[in-house]
């Protein structure tokens, strides 16, 4: 015969400002199968639980329904509870009157009804469910890390150097992320790849670190501890076992497009490394842009190559990959240009964005780290930077704030100051957001020390008139309307989720927000944990929080 006990939380006001509590309680005794039923402020308190673990035992309670708030964040607590009072853990069930009636309900008497209704739920589901007991399986001692950015080549060295073996899948023919693209982190303006470079090479020469580099997930099945993933080997159309890296080819390749890496500052060929430092260093046939693979005809590269490494009838390949849990680093992308095309970008020659600067002022990027201006190739006398293109927007559907634009842009302002003494800076923002440690002094330094010129307002309109652009806007401190005679202009555009994302949470079975962002479990309780036990995301602010997105904030 079963008997049941129903305890009901008030949680403080969260439930009971909205439901009856005590009618719950009382309706419940009621129920066929209910031995004991009461109501307590904070049931998931230390004397709320000694009233279950005491019930339990002078109740001879059967089966345990808490009330209360959702499973994922109390069930552990009670069922432990449960077990600890003798009670099959498994016999304890949690009705989420917090989320379902509480916070959905602004009238006392429908959410009252309601929570009665799925307390009675779930007394009927305890009165039907059987003990269980739990099992040990064994669990592959192998990790993966999606993405190859600064963020999962830190969690992929965390982990080899815990003594666990690592897989790291990179989309990308290299390594790297949008930190390689960087030129200095803030708040200390250190060297991007002097901190990224090392990390690259460890992980590529660990023991026990395995790189895919132009290599996708294709299929993850299984559950935590022991996961199988397929991972599509997209072909290199290069043999990196006998390629040597001696460039000849690159040379001897007719086809130039625009370099995804240089933002477009620059040009690549079909055949190519994305950057100097790139790992693995072999190169890659774009078979978009190759001539042999569009007409038939070519084959230049393979005429010129002295080790005989190009292979044209080379396919995508699956691996299988056996893991016991997976860390997904996938890193972030900029908003499409047709979304900020009112501010000239690609329309006018000298608008750019917060990478394209970032490659002008690298060492290694296409002007060898001297600030131009795209259209003329001359130096810059003034430049503007304008803050929140897209971001904090609702008219282009990203109404979120993107959290690193106010201080990459501070950088790029003072990078352009040091390679430009006299050049004259100024930056259109809504309001400043510099939170983090020597944040805050960073953005003064930039005012005192580099004498960047902050507008508070928003950009009316951008307009190019006899070689210059004009920028238009509102300084809302001063009251007045202000135009800026520039050379060029900076956009701190957007930070969006990463290209696929969408597509890979669906392999994963792990949640996304209209935004298209991985969510977690809990930002405050479990912020690195999924839904899905076994598979987590790095750590970062609300939206768009996994990946190398920290790269370019710093």
């Amino acid at each position: 015969m079963a008997r049941i006990g129903v305890f009901v939380c008030h949680c403080g006001s969260n439930i009971a400002a909205t439901v009856d509590v005590e009618a719950v309680a009382k309706a419940a005794a009621e129920f066929p199968g209910v031995a004991y039923a009461t109501q307590y402020k904070y049931v998931c308190s230390d004397p709320g639980q000694d009233l279950v673990g005491k019930a339990i035992k002078e109740e001879d309670l059967t089966g345990v329904v808490v009330a209360a708030c959702s499973p994922r964040m109390h069930e552990p607590t009670f069922r432990r509870l449960a077990g600890k009072s003798g009670l099959n853990p498994y016999l304890m069930e949690m009705a989420n009157i917090r989320e379902h009636c509480s916070w959905v309900h602004d009238d006392r008497a429908a959410a009252t009804a309601k929570a009665i209704e799925t307390v009675r739920m779930l007394v009927e589901k305890v009165r039907r469910n059987s003990p269980l007991d739990e099992i040990k399986i064994p669990v592959t001692k192998r990790a993966m890390v999606i993405g190859g950015g600064v963020a999962g080549i830190q969690a992929a060295l965390d982990i080899v150097r815990a003594g666990i073996p690592v897989t790291v899948v990179e989309r990308s023919p290299s390594i790297g992320g949008h930190m390689a693209q960087l030129d200095e982190t803030f708040p200390t303006l250190d060297c991007s790849q002097c901190i990224l470079t090392p990390k690259m090479v460890e992980l590529a020469q660990h023991k026990l670190a395995t790189v895919y580099t132009y290599a996708e997930v294709d299929e993850v099945s299984g559950f935590v501890g022991n996961f199988k993933v397929k991972i599509r080997q997209k072909a290199r159309t290069v043999d990196p076992d006998k390629c040597t890296g001696c460039g000849i080819c690159f040379d001897k390749c007719p086809v130039k497009v625009a370099s995804e890496f240089d933002r477009g500052l620059a040009e690549r060929k079909a055949i190519y490394v994305p950057f100097p430092q790139a790992i693995p260093s072999e190169p890659v046939i774009d078979r978009a842009n190759c001539i042999y693979f569009n007409t038939g005809k070519c084959k230049v590269c393979r005429t010129f190559c002295p080790a005989d490494a190009i292979d044209f009838d080379d396919e995508d390949k699956i691996v299988e990959e056996d893991v016991g849990a997976i860390v997904v680093a996938t890193g972030f992308d900029l908003i499409g240009k047709d979304l900020y095309g009112e501010y000239g970008y690609g329309k006018i020659a000298d608008v750019i964005d917060g990478l394209q600067f970032e490659r002008m002022s690298s060492a290694s990027g296409p002007t060898g780290g001297k600030i131009i201006r795209p259209s003329t190739g001359e130096t810059p006398e003034t430049v503007v930077f304008i803050q929140c293109v897209g971001s904090r927007d609702d008219s282009k559907g990203y109404p979120y704030c993107s959290r690193i634009c106010c201080m990459y842009t501070a950088k790029h302002a003072m990078l352009y100051k040091h390679r430009v003494r006299d050049g004259k800076a100024f930056i259109f923002y809504i309001d400043v957001r510099a939170g983090g440690k020597g944040y805050e002094e960073f953005v003064k330094r930039a005012v005192d020390d580099e004498r960047v010129v902050y507008l508070r307002g928003r950009v009316s309109r951008i307009f190019e008139k006899d070689g210059c652009i004009y920028v238009r806007g509102a300084d809302t401190i001063s009251g007045q309307q202000i135009e800026i005679r520039a050379d060029l202009v900076v956009l701190a555009t957007a930070v969006t989720s990463a290209p696929g994302i969408e597509a890979l949470a669906q392999k994963l079975r792990i949640g996304f927000d209209q935004y298209g962002f991985l969510t977690e479990a809990h930002p405050k309780l479990r912020p690195v944990e999924t839904y899905t036990p076994g598979i987590m995301l790095l750590p970062g602010r609300g939206r768009g929080r996994q990946g190398d997105r920290p790269a370019l904030l710093r």
